[in-house]
């Protein structure tokens, strides 16, 4: 039984400490509305997506309401549509239409992302794949509330490199497409390995092939709460650490789990995952940033900065899985540079560059994330960065992403405003050398043997 100190505690961090539910997200597969002809295929997509998510955005503010917990988001993620376009799309400007068409049904129900404008490509690329793909810079400059995820690489099947150089280009195309918004599309395009089919999270949700019909998945974040919780054993060892941040994860966890049952039943659709994922905002003390220098560093980056991250990763997991039967999605704690005012702060000072985020991601919960670097950024180098980045995953048997933003026109020690929860970041120095020989050799990096566990 909850007791009355356990509500006032939980009102304490919501009211306090920046705790909220990031976001519901509502799956919605697409496949029964695969169609040769595109405009019944795109006739088919709006009208399945409509039906579903007329009640998601006013069933959230209901929640929040009866419950007093806010809910920043309501999104809605689909079936990857280089799957869904295949039979109908012959171009990328046909694909791009389909974008349109989940734009204007994501405005129309009123949520404020809707993901799956993806392809999964870790081993090959069909020519649906390879169309939407290319059709990304023109999707994402043309509509508001789309985003889009490549899957370029997997623990089982390795690292599709022809995928991974043409993710380079099109994501300088994109930031091309969007330069007059500071190349703002590249916030929206996120590059993966080892993609979960349940993530809730944008940019990087879709509704996988394995999920049912309809799922209701739900976000949970709360940076604040761990670092006022931390504040209380400050200098204490690290056994004393390690309980605070697992009992406090669980307590979290917990809230997300009565949303998802609340919203799962409210809505007819049955329940997914809680994703517990320590989000940060722009807001002041809703910083992952600020929860490694509780720990103990003067800022992140510092010597140190690794194994505090992998500390507090495992801890959140530890106390979510004893408080959901079904946590998923990416789990963890994020490190986005723009959205997150401690990782700013670093960058500003010195202390964190885009070779200690790397190292960083091994131990963290996605990647390279929300990372502006200057706009002449070679399309090659991007790929080689991306690369890098897959390799972490792919050995590592955990998802990794990377979300770099080549902002057109600005270079290092100059600032980008995204605005809202995307927040603003400096723009960070790249390594100059080049990878141009790496990059276009064509190919797969074969899987790791650690991979062949049938």
């Amino acid at each position: 039984m909850i007791n009355l100190y356990e509500v006032t505690e939980t009102n304490k961090m919501i009211e306090e400490e920046n705790l909220d539910v990031r976001t519901i997200t509502l799956g919605i597969s697409l496949l029964d509305c695969i169609d040769s002809d595109l405009l019944r295929l795109q006739d088919k997509i709006y009208h399945k997506i409509y039906e579903a998510a007329k009640d998601l955005v006013s069933t959230g503010e209901e929640i929040s309401r009866e419950f007093g917990i806010p809910i920043v988001n309501k999104r809605i993620s689909v079936t990857p549509i280089a799957l869904v376009g295949g039979a109908a799309c012959k171009s990328p400007e046909d694909f791009a239409s389909i974008a349109k068409t989940l734009d204007k049904v994501a405005h129309e129900v009123g949520v404020n992302f809707i993901g799956g404008y993806s392809a999964l490509v870790s081993k090959g690329m069909t020519p649906a794949d390879e169309l939407l793909i290319r059709s990304i810079p023109l999707a994402l400059s043309t509509t508001e509330r789309v985003c889009s995820s490549v899957n370029v690489g997997s623990t089982k099947t390795g690292i599709n490199m022809d995928a991974v150089k043409l993710m380079g280009e099109v994501i300088k195309q994109t930031a091309e497409y969007t330069k007059e918004e500071d190349s703002l599309g590249c916030a929206k395009l996120v590059v993966f390995c080892n993609a979960p089919d349940d993530n809730p999270f944008m940019a990087g949700a879709f509704h996988g092939v394995t999920e049912a019909d309809k799922i209701i998945n739900v976000g949970v974040s709360g940076p604040g709460v761990v670092k006022t919780a931390l504040e209380t054993v400050r200098g204490e060892n690290f056994e004393v650490l390690c309980e605070t941040i697992k009992k406090t994860a669980f307590k979290v966890t917990r809230v997300g789990q009565l949303v998802a049952k609340e919203a799962s039943k409210m809505l007819h659709v049955p329940f997914g995952i809680v994703d517990l994922s320590l989000a940060p905002t722009p807001a002041i003390g809703d910083s992952v940033a600020d929860i490694l220098c509780e720990i103990g560093l003067e800022y992140a980056g510092a010597p140190g900065t690794t194994a505090a991250l992998a500390l507090l990763n495992d801890q959140v997991k530890k106390g979510g899985v004893m408080a959901s039967s079904y946590v998923g999605g990416l789990s963890g704690a994020f490190i986005p540079v723009s959205e997150d005012q401690g990782m700013i702060d670093a960058v500003t000072a010195g202390a964190l560059t885009l070779e200690k985020l790397e190292a960083m991601t091994c131990v963290c919960s996605v990647g390279l994330d929300m990372i502006a670097v200057p706009g002449d950024t070679k399309a090659t180098t991007l790929s080689g960065i991306i690369a890098d980045e897959m390799a972490i995953g792919m050995v590592n048997q955990k998802t990794t992403a990377v979300r770099l933003i080549p902002v057109i026109g600005k270079g290092v020690g100059e600032n980008v405003e995204f605005g809202g929860l995307l927040g603003h970041a400096p723009i960070m120095p790249v390594n100059p050398f080049s990878c141009d020989a790496f990059v276009n050799r064509g190919g797969r990096i074969p899987a790791p043997i650690h991979s062949f566990k049938n």
